[in-house]
């Protein structure tokens, strides 16, 4: 068993808003089981039915309603590209795509048309992916139409036993495969194949990269492709996953059904798992590429998998290791924003390598010129711990920090996703771990966490870091660096072991955020916007408020806010100034609190507010549990009174930023990015990627200036709210903290930078890189008079287009790996449309494929399209319309832009009969209209010659 699978579980919500677990047994006391001796087994969830069949094929069933009338199915095979054999290098992410490609059900393309004519979209819903260990299939199903659910099984048991491996299909997937290939060649792909092997030195792991090897993929027969189907591929090696609104005993009656069937071979191969050795000395790997775009510093510590992870005691471990994780993250966040910062960012966490062996690693970005000050900065606040440990304080923030998340978990359980859950249940088979419930682990959490001190957390750095098992890995841009080398790098390792450290020394104001409440405005008007279930709000001093209170989550606000204006009302001179003021603010902090003091202050809060400055307005983004919902309008309230001006924090921006971006453009991809964005703008300077030079011309006095005009008056802003909350109870805090803000009632709107693509036809080559990689991005842009019904017809257009696409130089030609077209409408700063259609391939194939692509479109401007390419995208569009309505951020987004364009809420629903009224003819025309060879630009990027 895998102790990182349970601190997945337990605690990734904790870190990234992922949401707990839970399955199926009888209704327990929780009470009772936190009270328990810690040799107790971890209780499971009473709601997920867990069996396995005689054949060994484990079941996992959850009735889940969020999103409704919809099922995830997932089949998982505990086999990956560890179990090839040296003939097979690639073929079990072969046998992936293979899936996908003719089965006893679904002859060659017609699993992938099928499931598009229920509104299932292939990579955005129905995937899969290949790992060195596992196989995993991913399948969403509407739940209305029986017919389809059966249709869904069968889908599930033909990628289980049924695939074909047609001599046609296999040889047309090579292609495909290939150009998956292709896309992960790189700077970032050499430099693995140099240090991979040495991370996993004398492991299989190191040899057994799940995309493989190229000349197997493009030779290996058509016999030994399907003998790791044939020989992985059983039901004592598979799982499968229901979680959705279904009747579980229903679906636990179809699983018997269907899969209890399989047979495993008569005389099955092992399903081994591979070591990674240990051993004593430090290895160090520094590898550099021209084209490498981020300098990154990894010290990782390997540790043998020591947990059963089956008692409380297990959890409880998994607690003091999550407690210590954060600490030290903290730490790491404060260097971050210290005036002279040594990375980035920096992070630390003790979590799974591969099967049966974690690791405890620290890791930085780092700028070119200072990888041995970010080296040596990890290093040290590990030595730090190490000899000194944590402080009381910290760990009663951290404890703070993680009942907070784990509160959130409980709260939000009956509002989580269901393919969130199916995610948890693959890995818990996986990792054969226990699935327990988010209420039990915050209750445990509550139980414990007095009896968790400092020295039981002090431990694991002693433990952890050493020198044995210890492997550094630097990685970076091609440059003369002489002071980086293995002994230099072991040097420092052995200094800082050596070096006279100081204790860290916990600072934290003890104020609290506002001092005193605001004298209070008033509310002056209300008025329903009944058609949508809102309310709009007029403040006595003229801010604008849009309230709409859902049950879509029970533990979530979201806000937005914005007022016209941004950085077009300032001249060239000023535009970094202008540009990232915000940023800058956002990054000092408020009143007399430092971003840091914010920081601790918040522990045990979920709040988030951020100002922003962009082209053509200045805002904010946020966001609160209900029980934080002052603390939020508090800083809302504090970025327009008293933000703060910090020098430090503006040299620390800047260094960051200068570190990030300063070897950008050695990426192929992003200098073709850049290269097309300029383009399309006729090189205007507002628009790519931040550069030093731009960096460098930020002042903070003139900054801070301009911040202070852009948020003078809040009379020009509109402020959205939609979550969990009452009118009535929020109401009085927009009156004590919004309408107390001083206003100047001053007219204020953007300005027309005059930014515009070039007119007439335009074809450029852009030569960069030197792997055969090559991006075709194909753009239609012109003026074009705005309404949301035909902006609605060209994004459709852009839908069937990626449908045709898919099909034609996919799956026909074998020529791309993935490709996309999207349309739209905008009206500001003027009316104009663009559609653009974008495909990685092969620089041999471009000329093909481009030629392809343009008799589509012509194909499609003279006969038009078929109605199952209509109804393809229209079921995508009526599923994604009906989850999108019980989504917070959807109706934030939704609000804020009908009121930022002045559009008129009563038609909301209108959307709907858009999408019954759309017809071939409409797509037709809206082609023949807007793709036209006077409005093409077409952008290559191509190796350099």
């Amino acid at each position: 068993m895998k102790t990182h699978q349970l601190f997945k579980h337990v605690f990734t919500a904790v870190l990234m808003g992922v949401f707990a677990l839970t399955t199926f047994a009888q209704e327990k006391d929780i009470k009772g089981e936190i009270q328990k001796p810690l040799t107790s087994p971890i209780p499971t969830d009473p709601n997920v039915r867990i069996g396995k069949l005689e054949n060994g094929l484990t079941y996992y069933i959850r009735k889940n309603e969020k999103p409704e009338d919809k099922v995830e199915f997932r089949l998982v095979v505990n086999a990956g590209s560890i179990l090839e054999n040296d003939n097979q290098q690639g073929l079990a992410h072969f046998v992936e795509h293979m899936a996908f490609n003719g089965s006893k059900n679904f002859q060659k393309n017609e699993l992938v048309n099928y499931l598009q004519s229920i509104g299932v979209e292939f990579g955005a819903d129905l995937n899969a992916y290949t790992s060195f260990d596992e196989t995993v299939y991913m399948l969403p199903i509407p739940t209305g139409d029986p017919a389809v659910m059966d249709k869904g099984l069968k889908v599930l048991e033909d990628w289980a036993s049924g695939l074909e491996f047609s001599a046609e299909e296999i040889d047309k997937e090579r292609g495909v495969v290939i150009e998956e290939w292709r896309l992960g060649q790189g700077a970032d792909q050499r430099m693995r194949d140099k240090w991979f092997p040495l991370m996993f030195k004398d492991s299989r792991y190191a040899e057994r990269l799940p995309i493989g090897k190229k000349e197997i993929i493009e030779t290996a027969d058509y016999e030994t492709v399907k003998s790791f189907y044939t020989s992985w591929y059983r039901p004592n090696l598979m799982a499968v996953v229901a979680v959705g609104d279904l009747d579980p005993a229903e679906m636990e009656k179809e699983i018997k059904t269907r899969f209890g069937k399989l047979k495993n071979p008569k005389k099955p191969q092992e399903r081994k798992e591979f070591d990674v050795p240990s051993h004593e000395e430090t290895y160090v790997a520094i590898e550099q590429d021209k084209e490498a775009s981020f300098t990154l510093v990894r010290v990782v510590y390997k540790q043998d998998d020591d947990s059963s992870e089956k008692s409380l005691k297990d959890l409880r471990q998994q607690l003091t290791y999550q407690l210590f994780n954060s600490m030290l993250n903290q730490r790491l966040n404060e260097l971050r924003q210290s005036a002279t910062p040594p990375f980035v960012f920096g992070s630390t966490s003790y979590s799974s390598m591969v099967k049966n062996k974690m690791n405890y690693s620290s890791f930085a970005m780092v700028g070119e010129d200072g990888i041995m000050n970010g080296l040596e900065a990890l290093v040290r606040e590990n030595e730090r711990v190490r000899r000194y440990g944590f402080t009381e304080g910290e760990l009663v923030r951290a404890k703070a920090r993680m009942l907070n998340g784990l509160e959130k978990q409980m709260k939000e359980e009956d509002k989580t996703e269901s393919g969130r859950f199916a995610s948890e249940y693959v890995n818990a088979f996986l990792e054969e771990s226990p699935i327990v419930s988010s209420e039990f682990v915050y209750e445990f959490a509550k139980n414990q966490f007095d009896g968790i001190k400092l020295d039981e957390i002090n431990q694991y750095a002693p433990k952890w870091i050493k020198e044995s098992d210890r492997v550094v890995v630097i990685t970076g841009p091609e440059r003369d660096n002489p002071d980086v080398t293995k002994e230099s790098v072991l040097a420092t390792l052995k200094e800082i072991e050596e070096a006279e450290l100081e204790p860290y020394k916990d600072e934290m104001s003890g104020a609290e955020l506002m001092a005193a409440k605001p004298k209070k405005g008033s509310i002056s008007n209300e008025k329903s916007i009944d058609n949508v279930d809102a309310t709009e709000l007029t403040l006595s001093n003229g801010v604008k408020v849009v309230l709409k209170s859902t049950d879509f989550k029970n533990d979530e606000i979201l806000m937005t806010a914005f007022s016209h204006g941004g950085h077009s009302l300032y001249g060239d001179e000023n535009y970094e100034n202008a540009n990232y003021s915000a940023s800058i603010v956002g990054e000092s902090g408020v009143a007399n609190f430092s971003k840091t003091d914010l920081d601790k202050l918040f522990s045990g809060k979920t709040v988030r507010v951020s100002p922003y400055v962009s082209t053509y307005s200045e805002g904010f983004s946020g966001s609160a549990a209900p029980k934080d919902l002052e603390t939020m309008m508090q800083l809302i309230n504090l970025y327009f009174t008293s933000p703060r001006k910090d020098a430090a924090s503006l040299e620390s921006f800047k260094t960051r930023n200068t570190m990030l971006y300063g070897n950008l453009m050695s990426n192929p991809a992003y200098y073709f990015q850049n290269e097309m964005i300029k383009i399309l703008s006729q090189n205007n300077k507002r628009v790519g990627f931040p550069t030093a030079e731009e960096l460098v011309k930020i002042d903070l006095d003139k900054a801070f200036e301009i911040y202070g005009e852009r948020f003078a008056d809040p009379a020009n802003f509109t402020f959205f709210f939609v979550g969990n909350f009452k009118a009535e109870e929020i109401k009085p805090m927009l009156e004590t903290h919004l309408a107390s803000i001083p206003t100047i009632q001053r007219e204020e709107s953007w300005k027309d930078l005059g930014i515009r693509p070039p007119k007439g036809k335009l074809e450029k080559v852009i030569n960069k890189g030197t792997d055969p990689k090559s991006q075709v991005s194909i753009n239609y842009k012109g003026e074009a008079k705005y309404s949301k019904e035909e902006s609605y017809i060209l994004s459709s257009l852009g839908e069937v287009m990626t449908n045709r696409l898919i099909d034609l130089i996919r799956e026909e030609k074998s020529g791309v790996y993935g490709v996309g077209a999207n349309g739209y409408i905008s009206e500001r700063p003027y009316e104009n449309y663009t559609f653009s259609i974008s495909f990685p391939c092969g620089p041999e194939n471009v000329a093909e494929l481009k030629k392809a692509v343009y008799e589509e479109i012509e194909l499609i401007k003279k006969e038009g399209l078929t109605e199952e390419d209509l109804n393809e995208i229209k079921e995508a569009q009526k599923i994604d319309r009906k989850e999108s309505l019980k989504e917070n951020r959807y109706w934030l987004n939704q609000l804020s832009a009908y009121y930022s364009y002045d559009r008129d809420l009563t038609d909301f629903f209108e959307y709907e009969k858009q999408v019954e009224d759309l017809t071939t003819k409409d797509l037709q025309e809206a082609a023949k209209k807007y793709l036209v060879e006077d409005n093409l630009i077409e952008i290559v990027l191509m190796p350099e010659e």
